[in-house]
């Protein structure tokens, strides 16, 4: 694990410790049955209409870009997305390195099922514990991010069945061969190439075309962060990518429907 993912898986564990208690599976499940039913975020990500799909991240700031959009309203900018054609929406809910909050993502959620249709939305975090998926399913999320390297097998599996009993999908990050070999094995079904070497901040997306082609072919295709415009993403479909995972460069956009229709029609 890099030293700044490090450093921030720290941090979470000790923001959430006093938060920590069993949470047994019936109890998930109980939960994801008096509530109501989030838009399945695996679906959004087979669009099959030839386009790429687009995950649309709301995101204030990050360890490297630094402030990106320190006054966004998390509603206002999903509604800009949603109107754009996003497929699916990550809302970052890490307040410390991210600037976002889970009142982001339950401020989306409510906002869309108030007024339809609704985008699902992944629940971006640095997630350790089941707790933290009972907090995604009442925020209204459609999934949850399992970050692999940074986590042992038996966290991996506890939050895969949590994310499974509590109706939610799984989007599974690697950075490598032995990462992609431990998701497999875990059973994911949406896996996504994190392109940014977090130990240096760097974007290969390099990463995403050695990587993806190694999939097993019905697993659903992510490719993350470095994806800055047209001939990015064409390089990430060239390597089978049913999807993108965009950030900043939609936060930046003048454009943000152009930018992002670009996107999804590139290669």
């Amino acid at each position: 694990m890099s030293d700044k993912l490090t450093e921030i898986m720290a941090w979470k564990r000790r923001e959430i410790a006093g938060l920590i208690r069993p949470v047994p599976l019936a109890e998930l499940s109980v939960l994801d049955a008096s509530l109501p039913r989030p838009p399945s975020f695996a679906a959004a990500l087979r669009r099959g209409d030839g386009r790429l799909a687009v995950i649309a991240e709301i995101k204030r700031r990050s360890p490297s870009a630094g402030t990106i959009a320190s006054g966004i309203a998390a509603p206002d900018q999903a509604v800009k997305y949603r109107a754009a054609g996003a497929s699916a929406l990550s809302v970052l809910t890490d307040e410390k390195y991210f600037g976002g909050t889970l009142d982001d993502l339950v401020a989306v959620t409510t906002h869309f099922r108030r007024n339809p249709p609704a985008v699902p939305c992944l629940r971006k975090d640095f997630m350790v514990h089941p707790i933290q998926v009972r907090q995604a399913r009442e925020a209204g999320a459609s999934a949850i991010l399992i970050i692999v390297r940074a986590l042992d097998d038996a966290e991996i599996e506890a939050l895969h069945e949590a994310a499974r009993a509590a109706g939610l999908d799984a989007l599974f990050e690697i950075h490598n061969e032995a990462e992609l070999d431990r998701a497999v094995r875990h059973g994911a079904r949406i896996i996504g190439v994190n392109n940014r070497d977090l130990a240096i901040f760097k974007t290969d997306l390099g990463l995403s075309e050695r990587l993806i082609p190694r999939f097993p072919k019905d697993v659903i295709a992510v490719s993350e962060s470095g994806i800055h415009g047209p001939a990015d993403a064409a390089r990430a479909r060239g390597a089978g990518a049913h999807a993108l995972l965009v950030g900043e460069a939609l936060m930046k956009a003048p454009d943000t429907a152009a930018l992002l229709d670009a996107l999804a029609r590139a290669g």
